[in-house]
C-alpha cells in the first residue's frame, strides 16, 4: 500500500528578514581571512589547475601549521580591523539614532 504524501505545517509562519542596509559598516576580518587573502595567490601559483575547494583546504592546513609567533601579525591586523569596525558601527548607530529622532 503506497504511503500518502503529507505536508507539514508548523504553527509558525516564516519571518521575513529585514533588508541589510548597504551603508552599514562591513564586519572586521578574522586573522585567518587576512592570512588567506595574503596567501591565496601563492597557493594557486604553486598548484596550477587546483579547484576552489582545494585552495581553501590547503590554506586551512597551512594556517593550522603556523606557530603562535607566525600568527601574531595576522592577529594584530584582525584586532585593528575589529577596532575599525566597532568605531564605524558606533558612528553609524549614532547617525541612525539622529535620523530616528529627527523624523
Amino acid at each position: 500500500m503506497p504511503k500518502e504524501k503529507t505536508t507539514r505545517k508548523s504553527g509558525k509562519e516564516r519571518v521575513q528578514r529585514r533588508k541589510k542596509d548597504p551603508n552599514a559598516p562591513k564586519r572586521g576580518l578574522s586573522a585567518y581571512m587576512f592570512f588567506a587573502n595574503e596567501n591565496r595567490d601563492k597557493v594557486r601559483e604553486e598548484n596550477p589547475g587546483i579547484t576552489f575547494g582545494q585552495v581553501g583546504k590547503m590554506l586551512g592546513d597551512k594556517w593550522k601549521a603556523l606557530s603562535e609567533t607566525e600568527r601574531k601579525p595576522y592577529d594584530a591586523k584582525a584586532a585593528a580591523d575589529k577596532k575599525r569596525y566597532e568605531e564605524e558601527k558606533a558612528k553609524y548607530n549614532a547617525a541612525a539614532e539622529e535620523d530616528d529622532e529627527s523624523s
